[in-house]
């Protein structure tokens, strides 16, 4: 291989329109367009007036099977990544899966099993959020341990306002049998992702959805979740897609610290001088008076930093990219490996099944139920194929 890794983009559509420019505009150095390929004649009439001499192909296993590129991107309905991902690695060509990793864990716990049997190939998913300099920074300090044991988490990502207009746009967006689902599985799988990557997985949920609140869809545009993790700690998730206004705010509280982030783009950390146990064992009733009446530096007690970063819009896709080639051509660690992309799938599938049986729900919950539910979903909107495992 030469100093560039062949990207075929499968799909051409406004994401895979978007990566062929990022390429095409040097974003990431060593990454090429190797070929599109798209089942709509007009999208591939576009590849072609839009990236003249790069190879177009009908279909997927078409542009796999020509040679004309060592990798692929799979940016197309959700319920095809894991089909498309799967005879990638099996042709021995590399694959960068789009988010999510698939609709339900089945699925994806079959592309992860081709994937060890495969572990010359390249295996990635496209979380560019784990691209964006202020949440690197925020997991590092989680990891660190800069602000103790993680308590207690909470994200309220609201800011996904779509009018019926958006849901009218396409036959399979926000069904069952087309998009798996509604906010959870198009809007919300970044944060899921960063959730889980920064504070852990959780081992249970218990949620609460409603559906089609003032639209007419039948998924899910509204979810409170509740989450326990293994070291007794707790998380909630709020999200919705009809709050015009949102709000975007997480909050990871530790024994030693605390981080407020507003707007996925400015964080305050912080960080106590000692143990919160600690300072409340030594913290007698007068201390306390002197601590309502405002007589305490608080900086005695705790010190905060505020960080914000800059990054451009497409950036952090581009990076993901870069990062993706590199692995391929010299074997830098994957910030993204695509055998992290069960998570949020998982976690997904766990807030559905307990709002759909009205139980808190293990993450390793019985797979096979949650496709018999999901497919009597399909069954009743009467407009897809119910899925196999």
């Amino acid at each position: 291989m030469s100093g560039t890794v062949r990207l075929g983009i499968v799909g051409f559509g406004q994401q895979g329109g978007f990566y062929a420019s990022l390429i095409a505009q040097g974003m990431a150095p060593h990454v090429e367009l190797g070929a599109i390929c798209d089942v709509d004649p007009q999208r591939r009439d576009a590849a072609a007036a839009a990236h003249p001499g790069v190879p177009v192909h009908e279909d997927y296993e078409q542009l796999l099977d020509s040679g004309d590129v060592d990798a692929v991107v799979t940016t197309v309905p959700h319920y095809l990544h894991p089909e498309m991902g799967i005879a990638a690695l099996r042709r021995g060509v590399h694959v960068l899966v789009e988010k999510p990793a698939g609709v339900y864990t089945a699925q994806v716990k079959e592309l992860l099993q081709v994937a060890e049997e495969h572990p010359e190939t390249t295996f990635a998913i496209m979380f560019n959020q784990r691209m964006n300099p202020l949440f690197r920074e925020l997991h590092d300090i989680v990891a660190r341990g800069e602000i103790g044991r993680v308590l207690r988490s909470s994200w309220i990502i609201t800011t996904w306002w779509r009018p019926q207009g958006y849901y009218d746009s396409s036959d399979w967006r926000a069904t069952w049998g087309g998009e798996g689902g509604g906010v959870l599985v198009n809007q919300a799988p970044h944060q899921l992702d960063l959730w889980q990557w920064i504070c852990g997985v959780p081992v249970s949920v218990d949620s609460r959805l409603s559906y089609g609140v003032n639209r007419d869809i039948a998924v899910e545009n509204e979810v409170t979740a509740l989450v326990d993790f293994a070291d007794g700690a707790t998380g909630t998730f709020v999200t919705c897609t009809y709050d015009i206004s949102g709000t975007d705010r997480l909050e990871i509280l530790g024994d030693q610290g605390k981080i407020v982030v507003d707007g996925s783009a400015r964080a305050t950390v912080t960080r106590l001088r000692r143990p919160e146990a600690e300072l409340s064992a030594s913290m007698g009733m007068d201390d306390v008076v002197r601590l309502f009446k405002g007589e305490v530096d608080l900086s005695t007690l705790y010190s905060e930093e505020v960080l914000e970063f800059a990054s451009p819009f497409g950036r952090q896709h581009a990076d993901v990219l870069e990062n993706f080639a590199q692995n391929v051509l010299h074997g830098v660690p994957l910030v993204a490996p695509g055998a992290d992309g069960i998570h949020g799938v998982r976690l997904a599938n766990a807030i559905h099944l307990s709002a759909w049986t009205g139980q808190r729900v293990p993450l390793d919950f019985d797979d096979a139920q949650y496709l018999a539910l999901l497919n009597a979903r399909i069954r009743d909107e009467g407009t897809f194929s119910e899925r196999t495992a």
